[in-house]
């Protein structure tokens, strides 16, 4: 156990909560700056909205990081909560959407919006979330029309699809940014599990915490299934691809796994499962010949010349 001095209180955390967190978030960063440079040199919509994704998890990841070292506050606890429980694997998956836009993957992303809105209608009706039914009743109505409107335009317009779940994401986070920052939160402004020290959202009101599914479910498996679809589209064709498009999906998989799990109590592997999971998602990455042609170091150009580009390929 390491010990810092915080605001005249002495808070023992484990090395793990500190360097895991700060480790996705460094590398979370780095890996934005990469992508942010090739929407910058190609202005693809997928590459700046997986650079903002990446933004949101190198924030929510260096508020673990400073709520470990450091200490945590009410203003960290909801940082933390906002981007990290609603929008990183969202804006992550809206970004494979985007990639996959004229494809008929948009029949999946329906379907999960969809899902998604359930299971918040569920769990807003079970005695863990007490008060929560009304916001779970309303999160599946908005869930309901959006997933069934993405449905019908991948069946008549296809790219009109992507940009009808872009922009049901972007109203939506703006709703869930004014219920998040304003919600009452239980004393002292934060939750911790008393054996981990990792932060859960058990601080926040049942009807914030009910809203959660349509964003983290949907998103993580978009990334997912955005993945394996883009690695079944590969196969027999380019098969160098398949390998990148595997490690995206696997390493999609992990955070959302120990992620679900943190909400059931079962914290131990949360940190790890935020870092290994990005570690191979950026290893897929630099993996494709295609997402990364051309990427900029400082005044370096690293090139890679594929003989066609991913989103021909997947069109």
């Amino acid at each position: 156990m390491i010990g810092f001095s915080y605001t005249g209180h002495r808070v023992d955390v484990t090395f793990l909560n500190v360097v895991l967190p700060l480790g996705s978030s460094v590398l979370s960063f780095a890996f934005a700056a990469m992508v942010l440079d090739q929407w910058w040199q190609r202005r693809q919509g997928f590459q700046l909205v997986w650079g903002i994704g990446l933004v949101w998890y190198g924030i929510a990841a260096g508020s673990e990081f400073w709520g470990g070292a450091f200490g945590w506050s009410e203003t960290v606890y909801r940082t933390w909560y906002l981007i990290g429980a609603f929008f990183v694997a969202a804006y992550l998956g809206a970004g494979t959407v985007l990639l996959l836009a004229k494809t008929r993957f948009g029949y999946f992303v329906g379907g999960t919006v969809l899902f998604g809105g359930l299971l918040s209608l569920l769990f807003s009706h079970s005695p863990r979330y007490p008060g929560a039914a009304t916001a779970g009743n309303v999160t599946f109505a908005i869930a309901l029309v959006g997933g069934i409107a993405i449905i019908a335009a991948t069946a008549s317009r296809r790219e009109l699809a992507a940009r009808i779940a872009m922009g049901v994401l972007v109203v939506a986070s703006i709703g869930v940014g004014y219920l998040v920052l304003t919600a009452p939160l239980q004393a002292p402004g934060w939750a911790l599990d008393s054996n981990t020290h990792v932060p859960v959202g058990a601080a926040f009101p049942g009807y914030v915490r009910v809203l959660t599914g349509p964003f983290n479910i949907a998103g993580a498996l978009c990334l997912i299934f955005g993945g394996i679809y883009s690695a079944y589209v590969y196969m027999g064709r380019l098969n160098s691809r398949v390998p990148a498009t595997i490690l995206i999906a696997v390493g999609a998989f992990i955070p959302g796994l120990t992620s679900s799990l943190n909400r059931f109590g079962v914290t131990w592997s949360f940190f790890l499962g935020e870092f290994l999971g990005l570690l191979l998602i950026f290893v897929g990455f630099l993996v494709s010949v295609d997402v990364f042609r051309n990427v900029r170091i400082g005044i370096t150009l690293w090139s890679r010349h594929p003989s066609a580009s991913l989103e021909s390929e997947v069109g």
